[in-house]
């Protein structure tokens, strides 16, 4: 009798025991931090990926001990693990239950992504692919397409206005459809009741506003001078006189590097060379920025119809009403570019 309630003990007692030990297993490879990076690291998920890729990704970015746990949950929890794309952090001292957990539920990290102030739709279709997911041909292909333009009120031409050059936090594995979405969304809360109010004043339209906003930024980078380069246009476009602006002709040829506009290159025949028709071109010339915008909506009032770029180079430009006073400005920086041998 002893002895049966000795071995019991003893059988309880390993009972126990294992017990402890399962449970300091168990403990260890789920919740004991099992990943060290020195600071916040990102996987991507991406459609191609398995659980033996992501396993790697982990590995490779997240500085694991090891990974039994993670695999443990993957093989064994209900409903089955999924592989879900998106951009996953794994933080210092994780452990495989937390990160498994975010994987499994799809909890994923916003990314910041970047609309810039490009010169062609081609350029910022990859830039995105650069910066998410989604493919820049797939990007491209929306882009492009004439149907989904008319749907949201855009051509060829003028689909630039639609973007405002920003950053903005989206999931990276965001859907082509999404992400026009949010730049619609984009589009509407910049465009408020103030900035059309100050576009119909103007008599522009938000597209048109745009369209001169891309004209005066590639004529110049600084940003006192934009409103007055905008007040010019404007003066130009209230008198019915051509806009003469260099970079549409640049536009016009696709040639970007151009720095001297020859006589040859103003007679290209295409609706982007202003000296040669009236009125705005069909569209943006690139995406403008916000400060582009703001300029033309609260351009400065003066009587320039003239302006030529400075023989100093720094960037900015000589501005005239009449058109001797033009041209002594324009002579001063002809003879700077022939002294510097820049005739193209």
């Amino acid at each position: 009798m002893v002895r049966k309630k000795r071995i019991l003990q003893w059988v309880f007692t390993g009972i126990i025991l294992l017990g402890i030990v399962s449970g300091g297993i168990v403990y260890y490879y789920l919740f004991y931090p099992q990943l060290h990076p020195s600071k916040t690291v990102y996987v991507y998920v991406d459609r191609d990926d398995t659980a033996d890729s992501i396993y790697n990704k982990i590995e490779k970015n997240g500085s694991a001990a090891n990974l039994i746990g993670l695999k443990w949950l993957v093989r064994y929890k209900s409903p089955p693990f999924q592989v879900r794309t998106g951009r996953y952090a794994i933080r210092p001292q994780d452990n495989a239950y937390h990160v498994f957990s975010r994987l499994y539920r799809g909890h994923q990290e916003p990314v910041n992504l970047t609309i810039g102030s490009v010169r062609t739709l081609d350029r910022l279709a990859r830039n995105i692919g650069k910066q998410l997911m989604i493919d820049s041909a797939e990007i491209a292909r929306q882009m492009f397409d004439s149907t989904f333009q008319l749907q949201i009120g855009y051509n060829n031409a003028t689909l630039p206005c639609l973007f405002i050059p920003e950053t903005y936090q989206v999931y990276w594995n965001m859907s082509v459809e999404d992400f026009f979405k949010r730049m619609q969304k984009e589009h509407e809360l910049f465009w408020n009741d103030k900035r059309m109010a100050q576009a119909s004043i103007l008599g522009m339209t938000p597209t048109e506003v745009c369209t001169l906003a891309s004209i005066v930024e590639e004529e110049t980078n600084n940003n006192e001078e934009k409103p007055v380069v905008a007040g010019l246009y404007m003066n130009r476009l209230y008198m019915n006189m051509p806009l003469q602006a260099d970079p549409t002709v640049k536009f016009a040829l696709q040639d970007f590097a151009l720095r001297r506009i020859s006589n040859e290159n103003l007679q290209i025949n295409s609706p982007y060379n202003t000296y040669i028709n009236t009125g705005l071109p069909p569209g943006p010339i690139r995406i403008p920025t916000k400060k582009g915008i703001e300029s033309v909506l609260n351009y400065t009032k003066h009587d320039y119809i003239y302006m030529c770029a400075k023989e100093d180079f720094s960037g900015t430009h000589n501005f005239a009403s009449n058109y001797a006073d033009h041209m002594t400005n324009a002579r001063k920086y002809w003879k700077a570019l022939n002294e510097r041998k820049i005739f193209k």
